[in-house]
């Protein structure tokens, strides 16, 4: 179960800047070339604190325990390579478990960026921490629109 986690905590990172960049290819593809307005966001920011995250952690932390209590239980004699197997399995049933909470977070937030992207004008939007110099950030304005204020 420690692998696991240790895999989780050093995969997770990789995992959303690999969905981020995905959603956000539709903003890119659509800027004209002549004028280029970049926006930036802190994408982090905005999944931590999107109104729906809360739920989506304590869900996952639900699934972690009875996944730690599957493990528990099946492994009760395995042998040391078979609970590395099981410890396998559980590990991607609870990936796919984030992945299904994490999905309608990350695309309702691409959904707002893309809307305040095309309300301000811009022709791009960016991860903030990306960002040397310059964009106008929209991160505030992005949270505003899926708290619904």
């Amino acid at each position: 179960m420690k692998t696991m986690m240790r895999y989780f905590k050093r995969v997770l990172p990789f995992v959303l800047v690999m969905v981020l960049g995905l959603g956000l290819t539709g903003v890119a593809a659509a800027a004209p070339a002549e004028n280029f307005p970049v926006g930036v966001v802190d994408f982090m920011y905005l999944v931590n604190n999107h109104p729906n995250t809360a739920a989506a952690n304590a869900a996952l932390k639900t699934e972690q325990e009875q996944i730690r209590k599957e493990f528990e239980t099946k492994s009760a004699g395995m042998s040391d390579k078979d609970k590395q197997v099981l410890d396998r399995q559980l590990g991607q049933q609870l990936e796919q478990k984030r992945q299904e909470l994490l999905k309608p977070i990350v695309d309702s937030i691409n959904m707002a960026m893309k809307a305040v992207a095309a309300e301000k004008g811009l022709a791009m939007v960016v991860f903030k921490n990306s960002v040397a110099l310059g964009g106008q950030d929209i991160t505030a304005d992005v949270l505003a629109k899926l708290s619904g204020k």
